[in-house]
C-alpha cells in the first residue's frame, strides 16, 4: 500500500534585524521631510511676496514629479537631495532674475542718485549772486531779499511791482525791526536822483511804517539825494557799499545809526 507524501512547504529564511539599515532609513527619511518642508514654506513665501512665481515652482515640481515617475528603480538619498538642490536653484535663479528686472537702468558705471541735501535738511540757502549788473530790475531785487535772508532778517518779501508805492523788498531785522527797502537797479551814468528819494521817503514810513528804510542801488546817489536822505533817516547803499555788504565786508543797511548814511554808510 502506498503512502501518498505530504507536500513540503518551502522554508523560509528569516530575514536579520539590521539596526543600521534601519536608522539610515529613518534618518533619510527625516531629512527628506525637513527638506520637503523648507520647500513648501519657501513656496507659500514667494506665492505671498510674488505671486507670478508661484507657476515657476509648480512647474518645477510637476517636472521633479515626471522624472520620479518614470524611473521606478529605488532613487538613493544623495539622489534625491541633488534633485531637490536643483529644483531650489532653478527657483533661486528665477526669483533673482525677476529682482533684477524691477530694478530701475541707469547707465554702466554711473553711481545711483543721492538725496539732496535740501530734501533732509529743509529749503536750500539762498544764492547770493556777484554780478549785479547782468541781473534784470526783478532779479536784482530778489538778489537783495537773498542779502536779507542771509544776514538774519525774517519774514523776508519780494513785494515790488505796480501799486508798491515804493517798498520792493520788506522783512523783519534780525532785532526786530520793520525794514522797507526799494531797490534800483541803474547803469553807471545813472544816478539816483533826489525826487526819487522824496517820493520813496513819502511812503516808506507813513504808508509802509518802516522803522528801517533802505535804499540800495547799483549805480550811485546825487549830492541832494544824499543830503534829503540824511534829513529823513534813510539809508543809502549804493554800488560800493552793495559790493562790500555782498562780499560779508560790511554788516546790513539796518545796522546804520537812525539819522541815515550814504556812500556805503
Amino acid at each position: 500500500m502506498a503512502v501518498p507524501e505530504r507536500p513540503v512547504r518551502p522554508s523560509y529564511r528569516e530575514r536579520r534585524f539590521d539596526l543600521r539599515a534601519t536608522a539610515m532609513f529613518f534618518g533619510l527619511s527625516a531629512v527628506v521631510l525637513i527638506i520637503v518642508g523648507l520647500v513648501a514654506r519657501a513656496a507659500v513665501d514667494v506665492v505671498e511676496q510674488r505671486p507670478a512665481w508661484a507657476a515657476v515652482l509648480a512647474l518645477v515640481t510637476v517636472a521633479t514629479t515626471l522624472a520620479y515617475g518614470r524611473r521606478r528603480r529605488r532613487v538613493s538619498a544623495a539622489r534625491l537631495a541633488r534633485r531637490t538642490t536643483e529644483a531650489l536653484e532653478a527657483a533661486t535663479s528665477t526669483a533673482l532674475d525677476a529682482l533684477e528686472a524691477e530694478r530701475p537702468a541707469r547707465a554702466p558705471g554711473a553711481a545711483w542718485p543721492e538725496v539732496p541735501p535740501s530734501a533732509v535738511h529743509g529749503a536750500p540757502e539762498p544764492t547770493l549772486v556777484l554780478d549785479h549788473d547782468a541781473l534784470s530790475p526783478d532779479e536784482f531785487e530778489q538778489a537783495v531779499a537773498d542779502l536779507c535772508v542771509r544776514d538774519g532778517c525774517s519774514q523776508v518779501e519780494v513785494v515790488g511791482g505796480a501799486g508798491d508805492l515804493g517798498a520792493d523788498v520788506v522783512a523783519l531785522t534780525p532785532d526786530g525791526r520793520r525794514l522797507v527797502v526799494q531797490c534800483k537797479r541803474y547803469g553807471d551814468d545813472n544816478k539816483v536822483g533826489s525826487q526819487e528819494l522824496q517820493r520813496f521817503g513819502g511812503t516808506c514810513f507813513t504808508v509802509h511804517e518802516a522803522d528801517v528804510a533802505v535804499v540800495v542801488t547799483t549805480s550811485d546817489f546825487t549830492a541832494p539825494a544824499v543830503e534829503y536822505a540824511e534829513q529823513c533817516g534813510i539809508v543809502c547803499v549804493d554800488r560800493a557799499g552793495l559790493h562790500a555788504w555782498r562780499d560779508g565786508l560790511a554788516a546790513g543797511p539796518w545796522t546804520v545809526a537812525t539819522g541815515g548814511g550814504c556812500g556805503g554808510r
